[in-house]
């Protein structure tokens, strides 16, 4: 077992040339933006060669409510895309950039973890290739046109109070979540209240990582909406003349990155929505072109299944047509045990019947992945305290569901750790394949798609909202009927509460408010006390980060 940190492993190995990686699947030199030796994007005119093609199957990850304990989702996302290579498929990896607010707050880095991760870690962990500055840039633009729209004339009549177009940035930062802008005197505009908002949860993100091409990304831009006249005419990025100045900033963005995983495995790693409060899916554009390029694809949802896999489903699959083939949902001893009652500093202990207990968690997301029609399998994630004992009792448990369990060690052992999972998969795959449906119909009520999610995905006994946000989905049913719902809630829990571990039911869902997306062409659900802009921990991550004497950074994990 290795005892080397995840940014040790990474930095001690050496990457192919970008190249090499993309002629794995058949991708030509003159196809490739080079970002350096070892990371490039893929040009729209070799994209647009593709669709022709057949797709490949597309396997989704997800997992557990998270816990403290932590469940390894990216990693087995790398594991198994690694492990499709070894027994023989053409497979490709897709996964969503990182964002520099839980970098530098609670996770320090979201590349994977040990032997199965992608690389270069620090690049794609810290800037990368410059798409969520491009993101921020063009959300920021629309700010900034707003505000000077107000200022020399306002010939569009906009009512200040009712602006809903906030800014972003891409940093854990609660002090900018309310703000008062353009105070100290009239050179400086009109003073209105604002504030900002994650890059990760801003609209442009959610347009980014839906559109089809450049010429959709820009149609969805310039319907966003921005905010109101004071009789209630909705105001567009269009009407500000800002979607052909924010698609230029996009422009070099919207191609998807290619890298590669510890083992050589091409990962495409693009656009980076949250699941707790967006969509929390990578790209389209890179989704659909791996689909093109490889046999086995396989990509993650964020969070818990609860958010992630749900969002996967009814909406980005419903907005694009694409059917996942399996689901290996992760899981660990560890944060099951957390489930069932055990605190943190007492994991390293067996005990067998708090495993039972928190298996309900498992247990009520392999439920509600049923509805979609899916098959799934258990992928248990290994920890080196997990017990004889508890592996056969977690695998009893999963037989008594009539899942498959599948013990994996690619933290340690790489793509060599998750083989018997690839193999299930390919098995399930050519052998027992489902019937993909969507949890909710298109002509539902914005109030019973979001009931619905609640009631079968959350096991809530209903949902409630007071008078304005009743109003709010009145108005937007009349605008927006067909669109699908976002919900915006925490990860830890089935409930709003994160600290009601476990399978909680019987418990209402408060809306708090409803956010507009016009051009992701999504209704957000906001409940509980989520935050659009999370704030930093008591010891942030960023206290441990720092370039040593080599030019290397240390402390991303």
């Amino acid at each position: 077992m290795t005892h080397l940190s995840d940014i040790e492993i990474a930095q001690a190995a050496t990457a192919r040339p970008i190249a090499e990686i993309a002629a794995k699947l058949d991708i030509p030199t003159s196809a490739l933006r080079h970002f350096g030796h070892d990371k490039a994007k893929l040009t729209f005119e070799f994209i647009k060669a593709q669709q022709a093609k057949k797709n490949g199957k597309l396997i989704l990850v997800t997992a557990i409510s998270p816990t403290p304990a932590g469940e390894g989702k990216t990693t087995t996302t790398v594991g198994l895309g690694d492990a499709f290579a070894r027994i023989g498929k053409k497979a490709a990896i897709c996964l969503r950039e990182p964002s520099l607010g839980p970098c530098f707050g609670m996770k320090g880095g979201a590349a994977g973890g040990g032997y199965a991760q992608v690389i270069p870690m620090e690049d794609i962990n810290l800037h990368f290739t410059g798409d969520f500055h491009a993101i921020g840039a063009a959300h920021n633009l629309l700010s900034a046109m707003i505000d000077n729209h107000i200022y020399w004339s306002n010939e569009l009549q906009i009512d200040t109070r009712r602006i809903t177009w906030r800014r972003v940035v891409d940093m854990n930062d609660r002090a900018l979540r309310d703000i008062t802008l353009a105070l100290g005197g009239p050179g400086n505009g009109f003073p209105r209240s604002g504030g900002f908002d994650i890059t990760v949860a801003s609209e442009v993100m959610a347009i980014f990582c839906l559109a089809t091409d450049l010429k959709d990304l820009q149609a969805r831009l310039a319907k966003i909406v921005i905010g109101t006249t004071r009789d209630g005419k909705m105001i567009t990025a269009k009407d500000i003349k800002a979607d052909g100045a924010m698609t230029a900033l996009l422009k070099d963005a919207l191609q998807p990155n290619i890298v590669q995983s510890l083992e050589g495995t091409p990962a495409f790693i693009h656009g980076g929505p949250f699941a707790n409060i967006a969509h929390g899916c990578n790209s389209v554009m890179a989704t659909t072109t791996a689909l093109k390029l490889a046999d086995y694809v396989v990509t993650e949802a964020g969070f818990g299944a609860d958010l992630g896999a749900e969002k996967f489903m009814d909406i980005k699959c419903r907005k694009t047509g694409l059917q996942p083939d399996a689901i290996a949902i992760v899981a660990t001893i560890r944060a099951l045990k957390m489930h069932g009652g055990v605190a943190k500093d007492q994991l390293k202990s067996e005990n067998i019947e708090a495993l039972r207990t928190g298996f309900k968690n498992l247990e009520r997301h392999l439920q509600n992945l049923a509805k979609f029609g899916v098959p799934a399998v258990v992928a248990v994630n290994k920890f080196i305290n997990d017990t004889p004992a508890e592996i056969e009792a977690l695998r009893q448990l999963c037989n008594g569901v009539g899942v498959k369990m599948i013990l994996c060690t690619h933290w340690s052992d790489g793509g060599a750790g998750t083989e018997e999972l690839a193999r299930e998969i390919v098995d399930i795959v050519e052998n027992r394949p489902g019937k993909f449906k969507m949890l909710y119909s298109d002509t539902q009520t914005l109030w019973e798609k979001t009931r619905t999610i609640a009631r079968e995905i959350y096991r809530a006994t209903d949902i409630t909202a007071d008078t304005k946000v009743r109003k709010q989905f009145d108005d937007y049913q009349k605008l927006y009927p067909g669109f699908p719902i976002c919900i915006a809630k925490t990860q830890y829990s089935f409930t709003t509460d994160a600290a009601k571990y476990g399978a909680p039911d019987n418990h209402v869902v408060t809306i708090r408010e409803l956010r507009l997306s016009a051009g992701a062409e999504f209704i957000i659900a906001v409940c509980g006390d989520i935050m659009i802009m999370p704030g930093l921990p008591v010891k942030p991550a960023a206290e441990s980060i720092f370039v040593n004497d080599k030019g290397q950074v240390e402390g991303l994990f």
